[in-house]
């Protein structure tokens, strides 16, 4: 250590000198060593860099170094992340993951083995042939079952999720499709007809209606008016005869 200390120093440093920075560091900053070239220069920080982790001391706060295989650590021999070709494990990092246990290339980490699992068969569908489920003795049906969890790398592949098997129904006869159409058709156009018929007797009856108002407007029109009948007793009024 070069002997010309200063008290004066900045960056958390509490003594240090100009050749090799600082020498201890304030109050709960952690005290590391950067090497630059051949030299190393003492550097206090609030938190480890990354390849390092954090010690205390009643003197001193230190950051030491990982394990070469760790790319950060909590202690020595606890490592929480692997260098590039490593799988952590434990706090360990291993070239190869222990038997039962898997690689994860996106993670970097070994896990368990994950088999598929499928929910249980549905019941079986109603008896079809062609899609249809009329017209024929010996037909199909078929059942299902949904994938609940799927399997990692090295686990159990999944089984098949629909099963199919013959069936026998008694015989019955399709309705053709054209007749059932033209009943339809035919139920349609009676039902307008009918309603056609009901809004013709409606207009009818409303024509006739308003003719039978015009013809009795126009006789009171055409009729000649009535006359006074004469007063009685004016006729028979007495005669002035006196002149």
């Amino acid at each position: 250590v070069h002997p010309n200390v200063s008290q004066g120093c900045q960056g958390g440093c509490a003594t240090c000198s100009d050749y090799n920075g600082c020498l201890s560091c304030k109050p709960r900053l952690f005290f590391v060593l950067e090497r630059i070239g051949m030299k190393q220069i003492g550097v206090c920080l609030s938190s480890c860099p990354s390849g390092y982790y954090g010690t205390r001391y009643p003197d001193i706060n230190k950051c030491a170094k990982c394990k070469a295989d760790c790319d950060t650590c909590f202690t020595r021999n606890f490592c929480t992340k692997c260098k590039s070709g490593f799988y952590l494990y434990s706090g360990k990092c291993l070239e190869k993951c222990p038997d039962g246990l898997e690689a994860n290339n996106h993670t970097m980490e070994c896990t368990s083995i994950v088999h598929c699992e499928a929910s249980e068969w549905s019941p079986w569908s109603p008896c079809t042939k062609k899609g249809k489920t009329c017209g024929f003795k010996r037909g199909n049906e078929v059942r299902v079952r949904e994938i609940v969890q799927h399997p990692s790398a090295r686990g159990n592949p999944c089984p098949a999720t629909s099963e199919s098997r013959k069936c026998i129904v008694q015989r019955k006869r399709c309705q053709k499709e054209g007749k059932g159409k033209k009943n339809r058709e035919e139920k349609r156009k009676k039902s307008n007809k009918d309603e056609s018929k009901e809004t013709r007797q409606e207009s009818k009856g409303r024509a006739a209606r308003r003719q039978n108002r015009e013809q009795r407007e126009n006789n009171n029109k055409t009729q000649p008016k009535k006359r006074k009948a004469p007063n009685k007793e004016q006729d028979l009024a007495p005669v002035d005869t006196a002149h």
